[in-house]
């Protein structure tokens, strides 16, 4: 393991209670290659970001972690949003890998290396990002969306009426209820207690107005079969980070480096080399 370097004075410590020990990671690759970061997807672990590692490992010095509450790596403490997510994956960075990284991101774990690239407080922490099918770009909502969204809006605020006491334990009921259910996402549906905070928290996190602040380079990757993020959104990132670039993944969906990861390699082992 490579020594740690000084803490930035700006840079938020990591959330209390959960350290960056606490975090299931696999280290692969020479002591003395460039280190990758690895960060999966919401509902994701590190064992689907694997092949990437085994692939790279033969130059890089790649660490491959499951975010908190995924894989071996026990749920937060509390309900976290990104910037708690963020601060960890920064003391990690810090305490354990010892200096600044490429941030290999897929879907949500592509939405923390935007968030951290984008902020000054970790600046030094991230040298480039390869993201695939990065979340983060508010979508383009259909009619169906805001229909949803209306309802349930209707069917909360009576139970701002109630009592203090009442208002918890109504509120429970309600997202516990068949109706709610029903309105309800189906990750939202699969989780529960700090899980199902943590993923309202993470969902709800749009990055669309700090992007044009990343300064490091960074490759994009998109399946044009992926249902989960949306060519407009891939679009907008292009646009909006100053030195990005996109490649498409024909016949891919939304785990695009699965599917097509010869190009994936390919392609990112360039990047690699020639920035």
């Amino acid at each position: 393991m490579v020594s740690a370097t000084p803490s930035s004075p700006t840079s938020p410590a990591a959330p209390a209670g959960y350290g960056p020990d606490a975090l299931h990671c696999e280290v692969s690759g020479p002591a003395e290659g460039s280190p990758l970061l690895l960060l999966h997807g919401w509902g994701s672990q590190a064992r689907l970001m694997q092949p990437i590692a085994d692939a790279l490992a033969d130059r890089y010095r790649v660490y491959n972690v499951d975010l908190p509450g995924h894989g071996f790596s026990p749920p937060p403490p509390e309900g976290w949003g990104v910037p708690e997510h963020a601060a960890l994956v920064a003391a990690l960075i810090r305490d354990t890998i010892g200096g600044p990284v490429t941030l290999v991101g897929h879907s949500n774990g592509g939405r923390i290396g935007l968030y951290m690239a984008s902020d000054p407080a970790y600046a030094d922490l991230i040298r480039r990002l390869v993201l695939i099918s990065p979340s983060g770009i508010t979508p383009q909502r259909s009619w169906r969306y805001y229909a949803r969204a209306y309802a349930a809006r209707l069917l909360k605020a009576p139970f701002a009426l109630l009592p203090a006491p009442l208002r918890e334990p109504g509120l429970d009921w309600l997202r516990h209820s068949l109706v709610w259910k029903l309105l309800g996402s189906s990750d939202y549906r699969a989780l529960s207690g700090v899980m199902r905070e943590t993923f309202v928290k993470t969902v709800n996190c749009h990055l669309d107005e700090r992007v044009s602040r990343i300064r490091v380079p960074t490759l994009l990757f998109w399946g044009d079969r992926d249902e989960a993020v949306s060519r407009h959104q891939m679009e907008v990132l292009e646009a909006r980070i100053p030195d990005a670039g996109l490649v498409v993944l024909e016949g891919a969906g939304h785990y695009g480096y699965l599917d097509d990861l010869p190009t994936f390699v390919a392609a990112t082992r360039y990047f690699l080399e020639h920035t």
